[in-house]
């Protein structure tokens, strides 16, 4: 059953309040106005560098302002909960200003780094479960045995008013703002800011439109707003974990529902691309669900219509999945491809080979060259070779002469 909307949207001066109460925890992080989106976009693109908040994302906004909200006797009761990352940095950073004992599920392949900085801050950790259902369900049956809080990621009312703060600073930074892009996950921030933003908007006698973004393998948002309530969705695998939920929060759906203008959705290729850019162009490490927004630009998802504030919500990234993700976002931006070539088992070919790679200007990284295996003939050799490209059209040119050669190329798949 869905909250009623009369009561799921916060005012303005709540918000307000809110943003009193979180002024010494919270930094306001600055703005980055990006030529290259700008141009991509046709409107100037602000970005909102939430990953450069304390906790490295958006988290600690609601996390605080719901444990600041706690009564006396809760705060002595402690609070738990179950998180693969963010929220989990959010509650024990809050937990630890407010001096609260704080206890955190996570799953056990949560990334090093979200793991010791969650410790860092003084939460006890329990690591449970390959998925964060396990350390959900954990963090429920911890908080009905000890009397914990347990402190929900995105839907309650705390949270999102927490979260919309940054809302507040979105119109203050941009007065003339037309368009917000925030990525979605379970609804909090966007909720927030949806909320905060257009009681902003509408004391000034305008509108802005406001959309979400989500990774296409995890989308619970664009069938349950077309069924009018909240779905559990079938997920996939994507590099944006962070907003990998299967189904909306009932308070936040309500919210997003009223006021979140339009939903999309955005492949794993276009999110590491966006990062690509961001590192390459706006000199920002942001975490894979951190940058739907600005794949949603890249991949023409949203067209213009005036100032563009775009959150960069996060940038807890491993530095090994940072690798990963930056190679797969050459791959899908046309400039590093690896190519297998069979070849005669004859003197000559690997030279001829790197001639016309060198006629191409294509730059080889990494050579395999080999008899062995992968179904040769006796008479057969295999050439792997990854190549640096300029785009696109450059690598569809590095093929073309490699197959005009004689040879037949195959593109091996990221």
């Amino acid at each position: 059953m869905t909250t009623p909307i009369t009561s799921a949207i916060p005012t303005l001066a709540e918000f307000e309040d809110a943003a009193a109460v979180l002024r010494d925890v919270v930094v306001r992080t600055p703005f980055d106005i990006s030529e290259h989106l700008s141009d991509v976009l046709g409107a100037p693109v602000h970005l909102k560098l939430e990953n450069l908040q304390r906790t490295g994302s958006f988290k600690i906004r609601g996390a605080t302002y719901r444990l600041s909200r706690l009564t006396a006797e809760e705060r002595a009761r402690g609070v738990v909960a179950a998180s693969a990352g963010n929220h989990a940095q959010g509650v024990a950073l809050a937990a630890q200003k407010l001096g609260i004992a704080a206890t955190i599920f996570m799953p056990l392949g949560v990334p090093v780094p979200k793991l010791l900085a969650t410790r860092g801050y003084g939460a006890e950790v329990v690591l449970e479960g390959a998925t964060v259902e396990t350390p959900l369900r954990l963090a429920a049956e911890f908080a009905e045995r000890t009397g914990a809080v347990l402190i929900h990621p995105f839907d309650h009312r705390d949270i999102v008013i927490g979260q919309g703060t940054l809302g507040l600073e979105l119109w203050d930074a941009v007065p003339d703002l037309d368009t917000v892009i925030v990525g979605i996950g379970g609804g909090g921030l966007i909720a927030g800011v949806a909320a905060a933003v257009k009681a902003r908007a509408a004391a000034a006698g305008r509108t802005v439109r406001v959309i979400g973004v989500q990774a296409e393998n995890s989308a619970a948002y664009p069938s349950s707003l077309a069924a009018g309530e909240p779905l559990t969705v079938a997920t996939t695998p994507t590099i944006a974990d962070g907003i990998a939920v299967a189904r909306p929060g009932d308070l936040t759906f309500a919210v997003i529902r009223e006021l979140v203008d339009e939903v999309v959705t955005v492949s794993d290729d276009d999110i590491a691309r966006a990062l690509l850019i961001l590192l390459e162009r706006a000199k920002q490490v942001v975490e894979p669900a951190g940058a739907v927004g600005v794949a949603a630009i890249l991949s023409g998802k949203v067209e213009a219509s005036g100032p563009t504030a775009v959150v960069l919500s996060g940038g807890n990234i491993d530095p090994l999945l940072l690798q990963r993700v930056v190679a797969h976002g050459l791959a899908a931006s046309g400039r590093y491809m690896t190519l297998q070539i069979p070849l005669p088992d004859r003197p000559g070919q690997l030279a001829r080979v790197s001639e016309l790679l060198a006629v191409a200007g294509a730059n080889v990284t990494e050579v395999l060259h080999t008899r062995h295996g992968q179904g040769l003939q006796i008479s057969e050799v295999v050439l792997q070779l990854s190549v640096e490209t300029r785009g696109a059209e450059h690598r569809a040119r590095v093929i073309e002469i490699l197959t005009s050669a004689g040879f037949t190329p195959r593109v091996v798949e990221d």
